[in-house]
């Protein structure tokens, strides 16, 4: 089977800050976000959430499609992303801290930066009935390869799952490392705990030989204006920038 290339985009943050607020780079303007989905229409590609991404990653499908991703699960991504993705008919995922729906950053907080609010329950609930995903994104947002403990490690990627799974009423199947942060045991205790896919922070265009539970993203900044969206879509741009 000849291999397809199946760009993942990875954007945080749907929304401008200014420069001394910290962080900046994950906060992409509404209308550069906007500006990319019409530039993915414009070449033909489909915007789908990694649940219906996957077909097409495990070679099942073929097609000229794009992956959408969002971590964290800020307001602004309700807010502003959201109307977007609906007026091209585009799906993505969100995933989702189960711990801390309806909160804040707190994980940047600590680290001196301005709080950002986080999807409530009645926002996530609107955003899957408008046909987008959740995924986890553990229960706390921890560096995994940093916990000591097996039972708070499985608990962080498995309650976070059934948590999602009881408060919306949905299947949660792909999972998300928290700082990127995971190794061959961590991607183990993620499959085992029937998830059907793992997203990293590793520069990268996935393709229909990746391996499920380590998914290269393409890492979206407010500053990727239209020229470099395309060199980062159609090009080895990415992979280059990952070996620098």
């Amino acid at each position: 089977m000849r291999q397809k290339n199946i760009p993942i985009l990875m954007y945080h943050s749907i929304g401008s800050i200014k420069k001394n607020e910290g962080l900046r780079s994950l906060h992409v303007p509404a209308w550069l976000f906007h500006t990319h989905m019409l530039i993915l229409r414009l070449l033909g590609y489909k915007g789908l959430s990694i649940n219906e991404l996957l077909p097409y990653l495990s070679g099942e499908k073929e097609g000229k499609v794009v992956g959408i991703t969002f971590d964290d699960g800020f307001e602004n991504v309700y807010k502003n992303a959201l109307p977007i993705l609906s007026k091209f008919k585009f799906s993505s995922c969100c995933f989702l801290v189960s711990g801390n729906i309806g909160g804040s950053n707190f994980w940047d907080i600590e680290k001196g930066y301005l709080p950002q609010k986080m999807m409530s329950k009645t926002q996530v609930s609107t955003w899957i009935n408008s046909g987008m995903e959740v995924g986890s994104h553990t229960v706390n947002h921890k560096k995994l390869t940093e916990i000591k403990s097996d039972n708070e490690l499985i608990d962080e990627i498995i309650k976070s799952k059934t948590d999602l799974e009881k408060q919306f009423n949905c299947e949660v199947n792909n999972f998300c490392y928290p700082y990127g942060a995971f190794n061959s045991e961590i991607s183990k205790v993620v499959e085992n705990a029937s998830y059907k896919s793992a997203v990293t922070v590793r520069r990268g265009i996935a393709n229909s030989k990746s391996d499920l539970f380590s998914l290269p993203r393409i890492f979206i900044t407010h500053r990727t204006y239209p020229l470099i969206f395309l060199f980062k879509l159609l090009t080895s741009y990415e992979e280059k920038r990952r070996k620098s």
